[in-house]
C-alpha cells in the first residue's frame, strides 16, 4: 500500500478477522515502527557522512556523557 493511501485510510491495509483484529493492528504498528527506525538510522548515517565534523563532535559529547554517567 502506498504511504499516501495509508494516511488517508490507516485501517485499509489491516485485515480484521473475528479473533485476531488486535493482533493484526499490533503487527502493522510494529512494521511501521520498524520502517521508521530503519529510515531514521539511514538519515543519521547520511548526516554523519555529509557532516563528519558535526558527527565527530556528537560522538565525543556522547562519550563524555557516558563516562560521567552514574549508575
Amino acid at each position: 500500500m502506498h504511504e499516501q493511501e495509508y494516511r488517508r485510510n490507516p485501517s485499509a491495509g489491516v485485515s480484521r478477522n473475528a479473533g485476531g483484529g488486535e493482533v493484526d493492528w499490533e503487527a502493522e504498528r510494529r512494521r511501521r515502527r520498524a520502517r521508521f527506525l530503519r529510515e531514521l538510522a539511514e538519515a543519521r548515517a547520511l548526516r554523519d557522512r555529509v557532516q563528519p565534523r558535526r558527527a565527530k563532535a556528537a560522538r565525543l559529547r556522547h562519550a563524555m556523557r557516558m563516562r560521567t554517567f552514574r549508575w
